[in-house]
Order: structure tokens, then sequence, then C-alpha cells
């Protein structure tokens, strides 16, 4: 297995197109089986043009990719580059011994009922569950419906790792744009399945840290929590049995935490729900992260952009740039302990890292921080883009965050 990529903020199509093909196939040194593109929304009224110019240097490869308000590629000294809000594209090529790739476009239309059988959902794909795929997923933020996909590719394929992100356009304001072979799509998904001699891991870095004790959701109604009652301890689902509202429980947490930290959850308070339900001992990274919608002080209810239910796990998170840092090197150390001394080769690994548009240079200050971050301990092509939506599992299932890092780890097996 041999990986590949370059990264180009040439102002011409051609001119760009033309050395990221080049420089990629140079630096693959063999044939390409797969190839993954992401291009800058500056270029948006020339994407029809995109598959084409490519097919020219890559005519018998598998190419999938899409827009991004920011793209994410190694530049020419070997380093992770993130071009936010300027011309790039970035190509990253793949040779894949042993591997079968399936690339796939599916519409919203074409999505079976979420109550029919897995067999619908591998006939839509083309892939049987046998063949254990993995899959990277790009798609329209719109028309997509990937809540749906998800789920339903999470039915039939229950351990398979997914990741990807949902087509950005920036501050541009543009149409997003999907590729797929030597086609231009501006509506549903588009993706690959990787079977066969290779392994996707995943690195989800939702840049929140949990403050307080977790809850149990002891009353809820769709994504309006009502009553809680508080954990003795985020290792035991042992309960102090005295039922309280959400507002109470937050207003008893906001005095007991410091001055920086009060002042930060006035703009950055989030709620983690556990995603694996089995799990006692909870770690940062176990819980996903969504928004805090709203307060209501009647009721002492609040609303989060999720669905809850009674007997749920949640706990109150907060996000700024440091914490942001600290949990992707925490998922990175741990990562590098557990996995990463079985990817050690610069040729025969890759990362993909979708970013969401409210990291990168806005949050931290400074360019290029996520990418460079990682490759401090993954010394591997990193390729990717700023996206509307991330893709990356949470538990033992696959789920569309915001604000987020999802790093795919595609490897060679030991």
């Amino acid at each position: 297995m041999r990986w590949s990529n370059s990264i180009s903020t040439r102002p011409s199509l051609e001119a760009a197109v033309k050395e990221v093909a080049e420089k990629s196939l140079e630096s693959l040194g063999t044939t390409a089986d797969l190839g993954l593109v992401f291009i800058s929304s500056a270029f948006t009224s020339e994407y029809p043009r995109v598959m084409p110019l490519l097919k020219e240097y890559l005519p018998e490869t598998i190419i999938i990719g899409c827009g991004g308000g920011g793209i994410v590629g190694m530049n020419e000294e070997g380093k992770p580059q993130e071009v936010e809000q300027q011309t790039a594209i970035s190509l990253s090529l793949a040779n894949l011994p042993e591997v079968t790739v399936k690339a796939f476009h599916i519409s919203a239309e074409e999505l079976p009922d979420l109550d029919s059988s897995p067999d619908q959902w591998c006939d839509l794909i083309g892939v049987p569950t046998v063949n254990k795929p993995q899959f990277i997923i790009l798609a329209d933020p719109f028309s997509a419906k990937i809540n749906d996909l998800l789920q339903g590719l999470d039915y039939a394929y229950p351990n398979s790792p997914k990741v990807g992100g949902l087509a950005s356009s920036g501050l541009t304001g543009n149409n997003a744009g999907l590729f797929f072979q030597d086609r231009l799509y501006q509506e549903g998904a588009v993706g690959i399945s990787l079977s066969g001699k290779i392994i996707l891991d995943t690195i989800v870095a939702q840049g929140c840290r949990p403050i307080g004790k977790p809850y149990r959701v002891t009353e809820g109604e769709r994504n309006i929590v009502l009553e809680l009652e508080e954990l003795v301890s985020s290792g035991q689902i042992v309960s102090d049995g005295v039922k309280q509202s959400p507002l109470e429980a937050l207003q008893n947490l906001l005095q007991n935490l410091s001055e920086k930290d009060r002042k930060l959850a006035e703009n950055s308070l989030f709620v983690g729900i556990v995603g694996d339900e089995f799990k006692q001992n909870l770690e940062q990274g176990d819980f996903l992260i969504r928004n805090l919608i709203g307060v209501d002080p009647k009721a002492g209810a609040i609303a989060i952009g999720d669905r809850v239910r009674t007997g749920q796990r949640i706990q109150f998170h907060l996000r700024d740039a440091y914490t942001s840092a600290e949990d992707l090197e925490m998922l990175l150390q741990r990562y590098q302990r557990e996995v990463a001394s079985e990817t050690t080769s610069t040729k025969n690994a890759t990362a993909l890292m979708f970013s969401c548009l409210g990291r990168g240079e806005g949050l931290y200050g400074k360019p290029n921080f996520d990418s460079r971050l990682f490759s401090r301990y993954l010394n591997i092509p990193i390729s990717g883009f700023f996206c509307n939506g991330e893709i990356g599992p949470v538990g033992n299932n696959t789920f569309l965050h915001g604000y987020t890092s999802v790093f795919g780890i595609c490897r060679q097996p030991s």
C-alpha cells in the first residue's frame, strides 16, 4: 500500500490540477487505484471542469471529492498546510493492493426506509456485509438526508468505521460541490467503501471538556430535558436519588466554577450525551457534544440539539481554543500509545482531516494548528477540508458533529 498527497494554491485551475496530479503521481511512484480531491470554494464557478481535467492525468483511477471553504494538504516542505478562504486544491492518491474500492453516489430519494432490511442498504451501496467495508463519505449539507444515511449504514454495517464531512462553501455562500468519477453533483452524497487488506482508524476531537458531574435524564421529550438526577461519579451508574430541573443543576454547577470558566460558559456551554450506554468509567471523548439551544426559566427545562430519552447520561461541557487543542492532543497521545506503533511509514498510510469551518485560524488565532499537531504524533501524509459538519463515530454509532476535527487514518494491517 502506498499513499501520496500534494496541494497547490495556484489561481489557475488548469495549473493547479496539473501541479497536484504530477506531484502526487511522482511521489506515489506507481499506478493510482484511488484519488481523493478537495478543492477550494474559490473555484466554485469552475467546478464542472475539475473532473475532466483530473481524468486527463488519471483516466483509470476511481476519484471522489468535494468543495470546501478551506483545504488541507502537504506543502513542498512536506508539512501539512491549511489554506482557508483562498484558491487551493489537494489531491491524495493511493495504490491499494488486496483492497477493493467501491465508489457510489446516493441521492436522498434513493435511501431505503429506516424500517427496511439491511439487505436493501447493502444493495444500494453494492457491497455485502461480509466484505466488512470501511467508509469515507462526503455529502451536500442540504439535500443528502445525512442522518438517515448514517443511521442506515450503521444498521447494515454495524462494525464498519465511517468518516467524512459535509461539503462547504466557506464565507462565499456559493453552492457546495461533490465529485464522483467524471461528474459534478450538487445534491446527495458520494463515498467509497474500502474492503480487504486495509484498516481505517478514527479520531473524533470534539474540542470540549466536561465540567461538574454527569446526570441521568429522568424525564425528557424530543430534544427537551425536563428533569435530571445527579450521578455519584462518572465511574458509576448510580444516582443520588434527588430529582432536579436541568436549570437548577446548571445554576448549581455555575456557582462552583472558576471565574474564568463562568465567563466562558456565557458563550461556550454545551451538553455531552454519553455515546456508549454500557460504559461505566467515562472519559473525555466518550460524549457526543450537542448545542445547548435554550432554557425555559418557568419550567426549568433545557433544549439541546439532539433527541433525548429517559435514562440517558449527560454532562455539561465547555469549549475554547485551549480546550480544543488539549482535547485533540489527548486523543492523539492515546492513539499513539494504542495503535501508532503500527503506523510508522510515511508512504504506507495516510490521514484524512475533516475539520469544522469554526476551527482553524478563527479559533486558534494561527494557521495549520490541528494538522501540525497531528503531524507531531504521526508522520504521514494528511489531506482534507473544512466542513459544514463532520462525520465520525462516538461509541458504537456514527454521528454528524459540529466544531469538531475528525481524522480517518488509513493504514496497512501489520
